[in-house]
Formats: structure tokens, C-alpha cells, sequence
């Protein structure tokens, strides 16, 4: 996350203070310490941990007018919060705030390329699910027959069966903090209660920050799962009858990040991917990040873009019109 907002206002000229989030500092003084090894220059690179007073310190970034731009990466809450805050001297903000992928597969997709590989690989593989982008929320069509269903079901317990926790092979990391646990735990309790029934895991590791790999099926649309980003290695199976319908479900969320969906008809996929609220789509592919193209969502996903076109967050247009420049005469 550092380095994505650092690299491109080191290229723009600028200098930086970097505050790292309380619960892991190091890695970002490990950065600053790199950088003085290869000679980077005093001042250029500063990181100030906090703990205590991490509401001073950014309130202090955001209103401080030698400070000329904000970036900031995490909740949605917190970005709207600094973004009030930035406004005070009007300077320039850049926000990846938070998301709540759909994944969806249509009738006509090849549903072992979209469940078995990508949608998987982003739910427990992928930093056990802790991606703003990760795809937390599978959508299938109603009108597949009974053993198609059933099928489908049965590859997501299955694919997650290799996941495990022992010291000598680990696949599974934990999360950040109790308080990760607790958000992972609520979503499925809501959703339970609600008709959800547990297809695998479901459950914390007692007395420890893991949540194992769940999947929920019969998900209904008003699950909080549906409504609110998880952050954790928590999926939900929802039905839906026609493009419309999934299309309303997907963009019924105030966040609008990032999108998948698997199908074969090109038709399809050209207008579903315009009609998805979110700043990037991934199309017949679950995992598309890359430093080339433009990161970033729409709605309250954030504000600006990292990667491609990233400097332009670190620069500010200037017109100089020049006039009275024309040769006189000799006299």
C-alpha cells in the first residue's frame, strides 16, 4: 500500500510522511531504512508510528497547510472522516476506501474455470480474503437444473478442503484482530439467522485471530454480508433469475470497488460490464491487479486512482499564457 502511493509521488518530486497503521509499523520503517541505504536523502521519506494519538496525527496531516496532499487506503468510515477533515484547507485527497465485490456467473459460463480456479483463489488464498477487492459474494442463476446446482455446491467445500492451519503447512493466515474475528462472526450469525446455511467452516479458532474459510449458500439479499465489506475469508451463495436482477443486487451497496462475473456470450459481457457501479471489472477473470493500469473505485469505494495515471494524483495543472513577447524593431 506504501509503495503504490510513494513511488508515484517520488516520481512527481515530492517528499512524504508516511503514518503507518498502528498494528504493523514495521514494515514501513523497514522501507524508510531501505531508502537511506540507497541513498535516498534525509527528509525526503518520514514515517511517524503512533498508537496513542493516531486521531491527533491525522487531524494534523489533513489540516496542516504545508502539507499539500492526503492518500490514505482503508475503511470507508475513516476516508470519509480525513476527507472532511482535508477540507479545511481544500488540498488535494486521494482515498481507496472500502468495497464488496460481486462474483458472478451466469448461465452460459464454464463454471469449473470460475469457481474451482478464480473465485477460490480470491476467497482464502488471496491474503485470506483481507483484499478491498476480493469477491466475497457468489451469485448463480435459479433456472440451473437441480444436479447442476448440487454440483456446484459440492466444488466449493471440496476446493476448500485443502486449506489448513498446522504448523508445518500452513495455507491459512489469521486476521488482523479480534476485532476482524468479530466482524467475520457477525455476518455469519446474521446471515444464519436470516435462512443461510453453513456449507463449510462458520467458525473462529478459540482464543486465537483465525476464522476458518466459510461459504454460506442461500444467502437473501438483505444479509448484512450483502450490504457491508467482511474483510475476512467469508463467502455468500446467492440465487438470481435474470441479468437485471443480479445487476440491481450487485450495485445495491453504497461502495462500488471492483466487479466480476463469468460468462461466454460477448454481448453479455460488454453490457454487463458497463452496468456495474464500480471502478474496475473483471470479465471471465478473478484477479486482474497489476501496476500498469488505474486502481481505484466509484461511489464510496474512494476518490482518485493508484497504478496507471497514478502521478497525476502528485501533480497540479498549470496554464502560463505569455504575451507582449514579439521582435522589435531596431532602433
Amino acid at each position: 500500500m506504501i509503495t503504490r502511493k510513494l513511488g508515484a509521488a517520488l516520481a512527481a518530486g515530492c517528499t512524504a510522511v508516511i503514518k503507518p497503521p498502528p498494528e504493523t509499523p514495521f514494515s514501513a520503517l523497514a522501507l524508510a531504512e531501505l531508502a537511506t541505504r540507497a541513498g535516498v536523502p534525509d527528509g525526503v521519506i518520514n514515517v511517524i508510528p503512533t498508537q496513542k494519538n493516531v486521531l491527533e496525527v491525522g487531524k494534523e496531516m489533513c489540516e496542516s497547510k504545508i502539507v499539500r496532499k492526503v492518500t490514505f487506503t482503508g475503511s470507508t468510515p475513516v476516508a470519509k472522516l480525513l476527507y472532511g477533515m482535508s477540507a479545511s484547507t481544500l488540498k488535494k485527497v486521494s482515498l481507496e476506501a472500502g468495497g464488496n465485490a460481486p462474483f458472478i456467473v451466469f448461465d452460459d459460463a464454464n463454471i469449473d474455470e470460475a469457481v474451482e480456479g478464480e473465485f477460490l483463489l480470491q476467497l482464502v488464498i488471496i491474503i485470506t480474503g483481507l483484499t478491498v477487492c476480493s469477491g466475497h459474494n457468489l451469485q448463480i442463476p435459479w433456472q440451473w437444473a437441480d444436479n447442476s446446482h448440487r454440483a456446484l455446491l459440492k466444488k466449493l467445500p471440496h476446493s476448500s478442503s485443502g486449506m489448513v492451519l498446522r504448523r508445518e503447512c500452513i495455507t491459512h493466515g489469521p486476521l488482523i484482530h479480534t476485532r476482524a474475528v468479530e466482524k467475520v462472526t457477525r455476518h455469519v450469525d446474521d446471515a444464519v439467522s436470516k435462512g443461510a446455511q453453513v456449507l463449510i467452516g462458520g467458525k473462529a479458532i478459540p482464543n486465537s485471530s483465525f476464522f476458518m474459510p466459510t461459504v454460506l449458500s442461500d444467502v437473501p439479499a438483505n444479509a448484512q454480508i450483502n450490504q457491508e465489506e467482511t474483510f475476512g475469508p467469508l463467502a455468500s451463495l446467492c440465487k438470481f433469475e435474470t441479468e437485471d436482477e443480479v445487476l440491481q443486487l450487485a450495485n445495491d451497496t453504497d461502495v462500488g470497488l471492483a466487479g466480476y462475473f463469468f460468462s461466454r456470450d460477448v454481448g453479455r459481457v460488454w453490457r454487463v460490464a458497463e452496468r456495474l457501479e464500480v471502478g474496475m471489472v473483471g470479465a471471465n477473470i478473478g484477479a486482474f491487479s497489476q501496476a500498469g493500469i488505474p486502481f481505484g473505485g466509484v461511489k464510496e469505494s474512494g476518490i482518485g486512482r493508484e497504478g496507471g495515471h497514478g502521478i497525476e494524483e502528485y501533480l497540479n495543472t498549470k496554464i502560463i499564457v505569455f504575451g507582449g513577447l514579439g521582435l522589435q524593431e531596431k532602433a
